[in-house]
């Protein structure tokens, strides 16, 4: 298997931001997803918005779990500190990660699989503690890795590959999100880099449980008729004479519209994603109305995608354990180990 390597020598003449880094100094390894996956484009948007941001790469500390969007890390950031952990396990993880280092900021990437099946739980308890992260699922409603299989968020209705047809509720992670308690909720899509860039930027400054649900088609194994997130094509139009599985590259599905407007963008199956962006007057501040305005959304077959809400007053997992504002992995000995008078008084307020 050959390995493409991206050059180390740069043109003097590109620009840098306030700290002193390029853009590609934020990127990785080169991608292997397939050609045309919507999770490449947010892995460009997390480039982009941490170089705007002039965030200097080893004050970054990314963890995923297991999944094609969980390969993505790999692709951004390379001068980071990275953590890949095992399915849906990313956010107990990061949040011990957090506990031990305040000072690094925490980017959690994970996908519908890894969040919203096996990692359920750790998703509710991460939103619930307010662990101070952005926290991105990267949305596709397949198990792209173990062939396409239908993942919690696929639509109630939508079929498989073999015809089969999901007759299972969608999970919502937005709507989780917001009933949970995180203080910064958004939703957007791969394609709409003017609208996820801002939200990721916003994300990453936000000061307690940051979440992001991309929409982000799969260009590989989505048959589903009826599904809001992804698409296969080839599969209908292909007569299997052995056993080995092409996959053919797609072209990326971008789209730009205005706030307030509602776009209809076709997928390569002939099904419908129908975007609607907040209107500018739309006021993200009440938790209540947020979750009203995504089911109106929703009752219209609408995906609604924006800033949904936020908490500019928000306190973090340390504020609420009033924990040392020195990071415990910088704490000596005598620190971490105070005595034995101190574990005695302790123990009596515990009696």
């Amino acid at each position: 298997m050959t390995y493409i390597t991206k050059p180390t020598m740069h043109h003097p003449s590109l620009a840098k931001n306030g700290v002193g880094y390029l853009r590609r100094d934020y990127e990785g390894r080169v991608s292997t997803l397939c050609a045309g996956c919507g999770h490449d484009s947010i892995s460009a948007a997390i480039i982009q918005a941490c170089w705007e941001l002039d965030i200097e790469p080893h004050r970054v500390a990314k963890l995923s779990g297991i999944g094609c969007s969980s390969k993505t890390p790999d692709y951004f950031l390379g001068a980071s500190h990275g953590f890949n952990t095992v399915h849906g396990r990313m956010p107990s993880v990061l949040t011990g990660a957090n506990l031990a280092n305040r000072e690094l900021l925490y980017l959690g990437v994970s996908g519908d699989g890894d969040s919203a099946s096996i990692g359920l739980g750790q998703f509710a308890n991460a939103m619930r503690r307010r662990v101070r992260m952005a926290y991105i699922v990267e949305n596709n409603g397949v198990y792209g890795l173990t062939k396409g299989q239908f993942s919690a968020t696929a639509d109630r209705g939508s079929k498989s590959k073999k015809g089969v047809v999901n007759n299972d509720s969608p999970i919502d992670l937005v709507a989780l999100a917001l009933q949970l308690g995180a203080t910064y909720v958004a939703r957007s899509f791969s394609g709409d880099k003017e609208q996820l860039v801002p939200l990721i930027k916003g994300a990453i400054g936000h000061g307690g449980a940051a979440f992001i649900d991309v929409i982000s088609p799969c260009v590989t194994f989505n048959n589903h008729g009826g599904s809001t997130k992804s698409y296969d094509y080839v599969r209908e139009h292909n007569e299997a004479v052995s056993r080995i599985d092409f996959m053919t590259p797609g072209t990326e599905i971008t789209t730009q519209y205005r706030p307030g407007e509602l776009v209809e963008i076709e997928q390569h199956d002939g099904t419908m994603l129908r975007l609607r962006k907040l209107h500018e007057d739309y006021d993200p501040t009440n938790r209540y109305a947020a979750l009203n305005y995504l089911n109106e959304g929703h009752e219209r077959g609408e995906i609604v995608t924006g800033l949904l809400y936020v908490d500019g007053q928000s306190l973090d997992l340390h504020a609420s354990l009033n924990t040392s504002h020195l990071p415990l992995n910088a704490m000596g000995l005598g620190d971490l180990c105070p005595g034995v008078a101190a574990l005695d008084k302790i123990n009596a307020s515990l009696r």
